[in-house]
């Protein structure tokens, strides 16, 4: 096996009582301690219509990250390709690696990340962006790459900057797409678990080398939360059970402080869903992550790398969930 990376994903989520300003504030914070505590990468998603989100402005965001960080890489997870012409993507993320080299990612996503009145409202054509995804990949990769193998449509400052590219996914479409291009894939395993083991197989078995990368490289998202103990784990957790049931009901409402009351908070179905979601999470004390971490890895195989993916209320807890992650990973 070899050695897990550890890097984490933040969809910038608003916490009871805080304006747009505070979540962004935290976004930061969170990148500068996950840089401290040595994580391997720092994405962050796009969303839109979502008003308990402010990860709407990806690049702007991944640009303020880079700003204030030294080390880490930082990149999208993902720009979803429908709502974007990709050479104004290419530009964007082209000028970024100008101004911070080697510390940026790309993922690329081929759903538009929001309701369809929404993704019409972006002003780009849903009905085919999805099956243009796979093409507007290799018009990515042109634009990043060199000189000699350009069109006359350019995207400068992104020719010959090899921005990495890699292809997300929470089904198997995208899977193909990662492995006949010989790019990196990363699995939506923290809200779509469905089609996961399936998924990876595909891209393993049929993966191209390519001068990206000469064998295949697996990302798994997972939602973590490791506390002292389990039931505190668990209590934690509470929060972000509540952001989920929320989704489902169309509120979107900011996460909530955590709560020994789920019972009461949510109906009989809504627990049993919660708790289903907790049971296949990364949730409880240092030792049990470590055993669900190797029975993970038992049942699914080799993975190169786990972005993790929490809701916590208390921002310390969160920082210290994170922490204990990084001890775990280092551990296996």
């Amino acid at each position: 096996m070899n050695k897990l990376k550890v890097s984490a994903l933040n969809l910038v989520p608003i916490r009871e009582g805080q304006e747009d300003s505070d979540a962004l504030h935290d976004m930061i914070d969170l990148a500068q301690y996950l840089e401290q505590v040595g994580y391997e990468r720092y994405w962050i998603a796009e969303h839109h219509n979502a008003p308990n989100l402010v990860s709407s402005a990806t690049a702007l965001l991944i640009q303020h990250t880079l700003e204030h960080t030294k080390t880490i890489k930082v990149g999208s997870g993902g720009i979803m390709l429908p709502n974007h012409a990709p050479l104004i993507v290419a530009e964007q993320f082209g000028t970024m690696a100008t101004l911070f080299p080697n510390r940026v990612d790309l993922g690329l996503g081929r759903a538009p990340g929001t309701d369809m009145m929404t993704a019409s409202a972006l002003r780009r054509d849903q009905h085919n962006g999805v099956y243009q995804f796979p093409d507007e990949v290799d018009q990515l990769q042109q634009y990043f790459g060199p000189a000699n193998q350009q069109s006359y449509v350019r995207a400068y400052p992104a020719v010959d900057k090899q921005v990495p590219l890699y292809i997300l996914g929470s089904s198997t479409d995208s899977a193909h797409v990662a492995a006949r291009r010989g790019l990196p894939y990363v699995f939506a395993g923290h809200f779509a678990p469905q089609q996961m083991k399936d998924a990876i197989q595909i891209y393993k078995d049929l993966f191209e080398p390519s001068e990206f990368l000469s064998e295949p490289y697996v990302i798994i998202g997972l939602n973590v939360i490791v506390a002292d103990t389990d039931e505190e784990a668990e209590y934690l957790a509470s929060s972000m059970a509540q952001v989920m049931v929320s989704i489902t009901r169309g509120k979107m409402q900011p996460v909530q402080p955590p709560t020994d009351k789920l019972d009461q908070v949510l109906t009989a179905r809504e627990l049993d869903m919660a708790k289903q979601r907790i049971n296949s999470s990364m949730i409880g004390s240092e030792s049990t992550v470590k055993q669900k971490i190797k029975a993970f890895i038992d049942y699914y195989g080799d993975i190169d790398e786990i972005m993790g993916v929490s809701y916590i209320y208390d921002q310390q807890k969160q920082h210290e969930s994170y922490q204990k992650f990084k001890h775990i990973i280092d551990s296996i």
